[in-house]
């Protein structure tokens, strides 16, 4: 019988010698090859046939979600075991959107018990089955529910708030009118619960900057974490630039007296 070949992208060591301490104590025997990056394991992964994968989501050059997003559009039978220390919404919500029709993954947090990773690991790999961590399906229900699941449009509104993008940035930046923007920023308040009545003041007369507070809310929901804005930074200035550049040809040339 020939061994079980299992692909492992994690790019803390200890996590990686956890899973392959876990793996060497299967009955069955099992090859496993390290990859410390998305990116490599997306590489290694398109050269074989049916690909297993145990994946970390958060990662340099590459997180989890867009390696199995990539994986995924080439080789849909692929499976994978998410395995995470997160149960952020964001990652969630991201799931839904890539998973392909009758394509078996799973979802398994990094603090759970040996043995529930251990199930989790092989009712994916071996019985071709999903696994969903309780946590995480608590969290998939408010990320499908028409009330609370952000739209894309929404969740576009949430990350440039949270880069402390401006109205007339966001209007720059997403090609809309001011009134636009307004009514993009009003449906993300309304699906994260906010509102002026609530937080008004009558004593002092003032209200809650609702913008902190819809990135207050989404930090502790898990639709915005400090890894994934970092990417979103660098994206951002990628378009300044490119913004800065476009409004200074359009400036008229200075004429000489």
């Amino acid at each position: 019988m020939e061994p079980i070949e299992i692909l492992i992208a994690e790019d803390n060591p200890k996590d990686y010698e956890f899973l392959e301490q876990l793996l060497s104590d299967w009955d069955e025997e099992v090859r496993i090859t390290r990859a410390p990056n998305g990116k490599d394991a997306l590489d290694i992964a398109l050269t074989r046939t049916n690909p297993l994968i145990i994946s970390d989501i958060q990662m340099p050059e590459m997180n989890g979600i867009d390696l199995a997003q990539s994986l995924w559009q080439a080789q849909p039978e692929a499976r994978i075991v998410f395995w995470s220390q997160f149960k952020d919404e964001m990652y969630v919500r991201a799931l839904t959107k890539i998973v392909p029709p009758e394509t078996v993954y799973g979802y398994i947090l990094k603090s759970s018990p040996r043995e529930r990773i251990t199930s989790a690991i092989r009712t994916v790999l071996l019985e071709e089955q999903c696994w969903i961590s309780p946590e995480v399906r608590k969290v998939q229900g408010r990320a499908g529910h028409s009330l609370t699941a952000l739209s894309d449009i929404e969740y576009e509104a949430l990350l440039d708030i949270s880069l402390g993008l401006t109205d007339n940035l966001i209007a720059q930046r997403r090609y809309l009118s001011r009134r636009g923007v307004q009514s993009r920023l009003n449906s993300l308040y309304n699906k994260l619960g906010l509102d002026q009545e609530q937080f008004h003041c009558e004593k002092v007369g003032a209200s809650f900057n609702l913008r902190n507070r819809a990135v207050a809310v989404s930090l502790a929901r898990g639709l915005i974490n400090a890894f994934e804005m970092e990417r979103e930074e660098k994206d951002f200035k990628t378009w300044f630039k490119r913004f800065q550049r476009t409004q200074k040809a359009k400036e008229p040339p200075t004429q000489l007296v």
